[in-house]
């Protein structure tokens, strides 16, 4: 059974991003794992990607720019030899270096700010009447 993608090699070159031929093959493998990835982080909330990309044609044209983004930031850190920061200090006497890598490890990954704008990430809140009500 073939991994549904929710966006092609093509998609990636059309938004004027130049690939390698060596990338443009990463980014055909990594395109249904980014697809894959997404769908099982929706299935955790309870919802079927699937679903809501065939019934809205908007909502498809988003999760196809955060696959598109996610792939790209994965053929970038595959390529360089620097990961991306998230934070990073120096300092000069008896130097010294703190780096914190965004999302060492991993080169698939989604944004927070990505995931909330499919709706897949929500933010919970809620409270506890610790002393109860009495009247």
């Amino acid at each position: 059974m073939a991994v549904r993608a929710y966006a092609k090699a093509s998609d990636i070159t059309a938004l004027g991003i130049s690939l390698t031929n060596q990338q443009s093959e990463a980014a055909e493998v990594l395109l249904p794992t980014a697809s894959a990835k997404l769908r099982n982080i929706a299935k955790r909330y309870s919802m079927d990607l699937d679903e809501m990309v065939d019934s809205d044609e908007d909502y498809s044209e988003i999760v196809k720019n955060v696959v598109i983004q996610s792939v790209v930031r994965a053929i970038n850190a595959i390529s360089d030899n620097t990961p991306a920061l998230s934070q990073g200090s120096e300092t000069n006497g008896s130097y010294s270096i703190s780096m914190t890598y965004l999302n060492a490890g991993q080169s698939l990954y989604f944004l927070r700010n990505e995931l909330k704008e499919l709706g897949l990430k929500r933010q919970v809140y809620g409270a506890l009447e610790l002393y109860g009500t009495e009247e």
